[in-house]
């Protein structure tokens, strides 16, 4: 297998931080892999050298896309093309499938096998579409329990790898140590905030999380704010930690985050993989997002779910309130995020939920040393020696 030739596409933040670990893992098993494609900074501190950036993709709606169609077309048409220049032995398509399927449209006539890393949500919307995606793939790599059963019944097969999020299991000491580092009292309300890694998420979100910081910290002694950014969002989290009510502390590595997470009291956020990372730090989070308003009409007569946000779904109910399109109000997260911090009890059975849903996702196999990246990364050297 030496010598091998990986082609990766991510085009967002979550999904460059899945191909980092990929790539992580890939070169521990065969080191003498080589990689080519598209990622963010995370994959470029693994050796990625991008052919574009991924900040020009990073856009989520219906309606968002339109004004960036123009970019997105011509950012298909050069991965499309860098694909068919380096003939790859094997192309992985890391999360955002709207972009890397129909990368695999364009391609699909070389005959190089494609994977589809994180399955597109069929089980939420759109299942008719299976027949189209057994077309453009080869294989399915799930981030959840539940997913190869379903595709099973669509006449797909999904290989179940398990969620990266669950990696990143609290450190002891790493409370202590992060607040002793910052200069942050073992006393001092700590909050973490996460308005989203995309730009436009963050400018729709971090209006109506300030308001709700505000109105929370009233009659308090003023919190201190935990605020993760990526190069997307490092500019906008700048002028953002100016509008909030005390002291900020922006984090930027993936180990500074984990150690927020374990230093922070509560947690606010838009809904996506962030509550999944912060449900595995057993943070409790209020939880609210918006999308473009025609987006949401579009959305709420395709989507079959009862819950979009990951650990509600994981659980099949709600064990934490989605504050979404109407009922994300500052009014209703500040509400949400007082309850976490004054209400002991509350915190502490949402704390209990997440130990159920971080043990479906195999808290324990990673205990023992089994991780996800590990897995998916023989599933795609299996896939490799199939074609050799």
């Amino acid at each position: 297998m030496s010598g091998k030739r990986v082609f990766l596409v991510a085009a967002e933040p979550s999904g460059d931080n899945l191909g980092a670990k990929l790539m992580a893992s890939l070169r521990k098993q065969d080191p003498s892999l080589c990689f080519a494609g598209i990622g963010g900074e995370r994959m470029a501190a693994e050796g990625l050298e991008t052919l574009f950036p991924i900040g020009d993709l990073s856009v989520m709606g219906f309606v968002e896309v339109l004004p960036k169609l123009p970019v997105i077309l011509d950012r298909l048409k050069r991965a499309a093309n860098a694909i068919r220049e380096a003939k790859p032995d094997i192309v992985v398509l890391i999360d955002a499938p709207s972009f890397g399927l129909r990368v695999a449209d364009r391609v699909r006539d070389t005959g190089v096998p494609i994977i589809q890393y994180v399955a597109p949500q069929l089980w939420a919307w759109r299942p008719g579409r299976a027949k189209k995606l057994k077309r453009r793939v080869d294989a399915i790599l799930a981030l959840f329990p539940f997913e190869p059963d379903f595709f099973a019944t669509l006449g797909l097969k999904a290989i179940y790898v398990g969620h990266p999020s669950i990696e990143a299991l609290p450190l002891p000491g790493a409370r202590d140590a992060f607040r002793a580092a910052h200069g942050i009292a073992a006393d001092d309300l700590v909050i973490e905030v996460l308005p989203g890694s995309r730009r436009g998420v963050f400018n729709r979100m971090a209006p109506i999380f300030g308001d709700a910081l505000r109105r929370f910290a009233q009659g308090r002694k003023a919190p201190v704010f935990l605020l993760p950014y990526v190069a997307n969002t490092d500019a906008l989290s700048v002028e953002f930690a100016k509008t909030l009510p005390g002291r900020v502390v922006r984090v930027n590595s993936p180990e500074d985050k984990r150690a927020a997470m374990a230093a922070a009291d509560a947690a606010l956020s838009i809904s996506g993989t962030s509550v999944l990372e912060l449900a595995v730090a057993r943070l409790p989070v209020a939880v609210g997002h918006k999308v473009n308003a025609l987006s949401a009409f579009l959305a709420r007569r395709l989507i079959k779910v009862t819950h979009v946000t990951p650990p509600n779904l994981i659980a099949g109910r709600e064990i934490l309130p989605e504050r979404l399109q109407e009922a994300c109000t500052p009014e209703t997260l500040a509400a949400d995020l007082a309850r976490l911090v004054d209400d002991k009890a509350h915190a502490a059975a949402m704390r209990a939920e997440f130990d159920a849903v971080c043990a479906k996702l195999g808290e324990g196999e990673i205990r023992k040393g089994i991780y996800p990246s590990d897995r998916a990364a023989s599933a795609v050297l299996e896939i490799l020696s199939r074609r050799s």
